[in-house]
């Protein structure tokens, strides 16, 4: 497999994008993330911030309205940005990783699609949590179910699968069993298996 692009779907907390960063320093090769809103940014003429504040997040409702395919809501237009970015990208043939952006679904139809989704105990998701932004296990535990809670709506708005259901991904992983290197490791391995196919 010449071309290889890897999707990592996440839970907070779960170490999800941290994996992802790893697995593109070893297969060195681009991760899109956040840094799609800095492209966005640029094409639009908003601010990183502007972007930031509509970006995985559903139309609303009562103030949106699509009209022969064109919508009027902030939040779509900035998600279709990104799914229009990741699928060029993917056309033009590139390697590289990719976090959340409905990945696992949108670009589905190439071959080269490795898709992965971590998750992980939640005891371990908020010691992380706790850790990383040195939070109280209660906020921590809130903090996760919110964000959570966000991801699987912007999800399964833009989807027809459910957010995290192990159909949707050729590997899902907990990432609590191994640690967060042990799970680099896994994947790493699984990936190049694929790759040499």
């Amino acid at each position: 497999m010449s071309q290889f692009i890897i999707s990592v779907g996440r839970e907070f907390g779960s170490g999800g994008r941290v994996i992802a960063e790893a697995l593109a320093k070893k297969f060195n090769v681009p991760i899109y993330d956040r840094h799609l809103i800095t492209d966005i940014a640029e094409k639009t003429g908003l601010s990183p911030e502007e972007i930031e504040k509509y970006n995985e997040n559903p139309k609303h409702r009562l103030v949106s309205r699509s009209v022969r395919g064109f919508s009027n809501s902030i939040e779509d237009n900035i998600a279709e940005m990104q799914f229009n970015i990741i699928d060029q990208k993917a056309q033009s043939g590139e390697s590289f990783v990719v976090v959340g952006r409905c990945s696992e679904t949108k670009l589905r139809k190439y071959p080269a699609l490795i898709s992965l989704f971590v998750l992980g105990d939640m005891s371990e998701k908020i010691k992380r949590v706790m850790e990383v932004y040195s939070l109280s296990e209660d906020e921590a535990k809130k903090l996760i179910e919110k964000k959570d809670k966000k991801r699987k709506r912007y999800h399964n708005y833009h989807c027809s699968g459910h957010w995290g259901d192990s159909r949707l991904y050729d590997l899902s992983i907990n990432s609590s069993r191994l640690g967060i290197e042990g799970t680099i490791e896994c994947l790493a391995e699984y990936i190049s298996a694929r790759i040499g196919k």
